[in-house]
């Protein structure tokens, strides 16, 4: 990575803490305003490693969610849900999944890395069927039909919205995955 990749920014409010993050293809990295040259140079180096170890342990666990949901479209939706890209996402506060189908892309909430199997293969398949039909009616709910523990997989996303505060007031028929109505033909969005 080429320095001018690099935003540094001072804050004079810092005092001890360094943090960074990616924004497209830079890294701003956020210093205390009070360090030195060879401090920023330090932490710069330290926080692009941290930066490139978690990039590389997302990667490689965003193609094995890839690769899992190929598995669901085929086994489940013969195989004609093709996604463009399929990534845990730690920006999603009150759904667990979305999906832009004009793009091709599912965004699974990292809040899912450890419930069980059966529960993330119903949000992945319940995306991929997004791509084919948008919306909560009758023909999206036929495509999801088939998997043996849908109505088990929704019950436990019921349950574990509620033990987080997320459970929707007084709508029995909105959907655990993407918060929509089992009637809405609208797709939900990040």
């Amino acid at each position: 990575m080429s320095s001018e990749d690099i935003e540094v920014r001072r804050s004079r409010r810092r005092r001890r803490t360094v943090s960074a993050y990616r924004d497209g293809a830079r890294t701003v990295v956020l210093i205390p305003a009070s360090f030195s040259a060879a401090e920023e140079a330090r932490w710069v180096e330290r926080m692009l490693a941290r930066l490139t170890a978690g990039d590389r342990r997302r990667n490689s666990s965003d193609v094995a969610l890839a690769a899992r949901a190929e598995q669901l479209s085929r086994r489940y939706l013969g195989g004609h849900a093709r996604p463009t890209s399929v990534r845990w996402v730690s920006t999603m506060g009150r759904r667990w999944a979305s999906c832009t189908p004009a793009e091709g892309t599912i965004r699974v909430s990292d809040r899912l890395r450890d419930v069980p199997d059966h529960v993330l293969d119903y949000v992945l398949l319940h995306e991929l069927a997004h791509l084919l039909v948008p919306g909560h009616g009758p023909g999206f709910w036929r495509l999801l039909a088939s998997y043996p523990r849908l109505e088990r997989a929704r019950g436990f996303l019921d349950g574990l919205a509620h033990a987080e505060g997320l459970a929707p007031e007084g709508d029995e028929d909105a959907d655990p995955v993407d918060g929509g109505s089992a009637e809405t033909e609208g797709v939900a969005r990040e």
